[in-house]
């Protein structure tokens, strides 16, 4: 096992110790999926990735500390950057990602990484009880796509302050909870904030792929395809959001904190 480096990086940011860290391992083949769940629970971020060379590509798989994940952003983006940074492809080669979303790319443009994903919309829905419940404030729109249910509240102040019952959201069936509002200010169109207790994790910090969902929800609100957004958890997180095709292009930056080498 000594041979396997795995990373920590802080995704959707520039700075160490903001953004959403994620860890990324590197193997040489494919690993037992135990062992990965295993790691992942020893690092005990939000995601941990692990990848390797598949043809002309690379396979990828996201866990939490508890359970495997079908799609996550932050955790592609820190795997993309580490491609780079540790020379296994060129500044301007395509990283191809097959996962269980499907195939997934990642280009770097500057400072900035840009990833390819799937578009996921909501429908509106009727909320389950214990989702208003748990939320406590009012609530101008309830929706779902596969993954997440979405809750647009009236005010960048209610995202920021709101302070749902934790143990009422693990209840609700689903991956998690998006909490959006428009910006109060120029710099940002729309805010948000991710929980899902449900899968190990309270609040994800910056969360790429609940921005497939922000993209096109806010795309019909404003009637228009690009955006600047800001995650507003406690490290907080930029994402650039563009809707081209039906998928929704992901922008964000990320910064290593350490590597190591595993002796177990």
């Amino acid at each position: 096992m000594n041979n396997i480096s795995i990373f920590q990086v802080d995704a959707f940011t520039n700075l160490p110790f903001s953004g959403n860290p994620a860890g990324v391992c590197i193997l040489q083949s494919s690993a037992d999926s135990d062992w990965m769940q295993k790691v992942a629970g020893e690092m005990n971020l939000s995601e941990t990735a692990f990848l390797y060379k598949e043809d002309d590509g690379f396979n990828l798989r996201w866990f939490t500390p508890t359970v495997e994940v079908d799609l996550c952003g932050h955790a592609t983006l820190a795997s993309a950057h580490i491609l780079w940074q540790e020379k296994y492809l060129r500044e301007d080669q395509e990283t191809k990602f097959f996962t269980k979303s499907g195939i997934l790319t990642a280009r770097k443009c500057g400072d900035w990484i840009k990833l390819n994903f799937p578009i996921e919309p909501d429908m509106e829905t009727i909320p389950p009880e214990d989702l208003l419940k748990a939320l406590g404030v009012k609530v101008l729109y309830v929706g779902k796509n596969r993954f997440d249910y979405i809750v647009e509240v009236e005010s960048e102040k209610v995202v920021r302050d709101i302070a749902p019952d934790l143990t009422l959201l693990s209840k609700i069936t689903g991956r998690g909870l998006i909490v959006t509002s428009l910006s109060d200010t120029n710099e940002f169109d729309f805010v948000s904030r991710f929980f899902a207790p449900g899968e190990g994790i309270d609040e994800d910090p910056v969360t790429g792929s609940a921005h497939c969902c922000l993209g096109p929800y806010w795309m019909k609100r404003l009637g228009k395809s690009e955006f600047s957004a800001y995650q507003a958890s406690t490290r907080g997180g930029i994402v650039k959001v563009k809707i081209e095709d039906k998928r929704v292009i992901l922008g964000g930056k990320a910064v290593t904190v350490f590597k190591g080498n595993f002796i177990a």
